[in-house]
């Protein structure tokens, strides 16, 4: 069988498909208070067309997908595509990234499919400035999703986006938050995707401040070994039941082992965070393209995956100032 393999030797085995551009929050980081410029329905891929895109990628050595959107939950019959995914049994995980804000009562049904990992978005702990952050009052919601999470058999990780001036100061209060609880709390280096360009910020919050500013609250911080193409550099606080990781997302310290390629909802192939998208599969299939000429597609414009993310954003042409939403590329 054909794997999936860039010409720096790089297996791809990982897959993040957004289903949705459209979400009910608006968070800073991500969009403008009055939201984004959201697609036409028609425009947004199928779940039948999903499927058969997972399908042909899992043929081709692809084991794992996350799914992301703009938020997942926001699409209707989200959870019977999870369903239709749960059959294809080339697939050894099925992975969510959610806010929390629509999700608790399709719980059970995600534990009884074959649903792995929910990446919970929380950046604060704080009800008022969560509302602050997200420009929305869900606060009760999410944290309500996050305790039943937290009793669930589904493995869960909390995701914080680090940003300067607004929730620095509860990177301890998340870090004591594994203490008892059997969690992982991930800290993301704020990125450019908000919508709008990056955002000014005074101080750089990068991988090397957030560590230091954790190892000098504690006496003794375990790094914990992880997969080798893994996002995050995972730690441990000593005696604590969960643990820590930091995801250089921007200073892009991961690129040499990436084995991730991303297809945004309306099928824009990108093999990079931060490249422009190299080809659109949703027109290349309702053009009538057969199975075979997905494979040798995927096959081909695999080998253009740049060597990381600095070569990727230099290569943009149409525009070199990046500001999509992560909401329109797949958070």
């Amino acid at each position: 069988m054909a794997l999936l393999t860039d010409n720096f030797g790089r297996q791809i085995t990982y897959l993040r498909l957004a289903v949705t551009d459209r979400c009910n929050l608006r968070c800073q980081y991500c969009m403008p208070a009055r939201g984004i410029d959201i697609v036409d329905r028609k425009e947004l891929l199928t779940y039948k067309e999903m499927y058969r895109i997972t399908r042909v990628l899992s043929e081709l050595g692809v084991n794992k997908i996350r799914l992301t959107g703009g938020e997942p939950f926001v699409r209707k019959n989200f959870v019977d595509f999870l369903e239709m995914l749960s059959f294809n049994d080339k697939l050894d995980e099925i992975n969510i990234t959610t806010n929390g804000a629509l999700i608790s009562k399709h719980i059970a049904t995600l534990e009884k499919l074959k649903i792995n990992t929910v990446n919970l978005s929380i950046d604060s702990l704080s009800k008022e400035k969560f509302a602050e952050i997200t420009r929305r009052d869900v606060f009760d919601e999410v944290y309500k999703t996050l305790e039943l999470l937290e009793k669930s058999s589904l493995t869960l990780k909390l995701n914080i986006v680090v940003q300067s001036g607004i929730n620095t100061d509860e990177i301890i209060d998340f870090v004591n938050f594994t203490k008892n609880r059997d969690i992982a709390v991930r800290f993301i280096e704020e990125m450019p995707f908000n919508g709008v360009g990056q955002r000014k910020t005074t101080t750089v919050w990068d991988y090397t401040k957030i560590l230091d500013l954790i190892q000098s609250n504690y006496s003794e911080i375990k790094p914990l070994s992880s997969e080798k193409s893994s996002t995050s550099r995972n730690f441990k606080v000593a005696g604590y039941r969960g643990s820590f990781g930091i995801i250089p997302a921007f200073t892009r310290t991961i690129c040499g082992d990436c084995n991730r390629i991303r297809i945004t909802a309306t099928g824009l192939f990108k093999n990079c965070l931060f490249d422009e998208g190299v080809f659109n599969i949703r027109d290349f299939i309702r053009k009538g393209a057969s199975d075979d000429d997905l494979k040798k597609l995927f096959l081909s414009i695999v080998k253009e995956k740049p060597e990381n993310g600095f070569v990727a954003e230099a290569n943009r042409k149409k525009n070199n100032n990046i500001s999509e939403s992560m909401s329109t590329i797949g958070g």
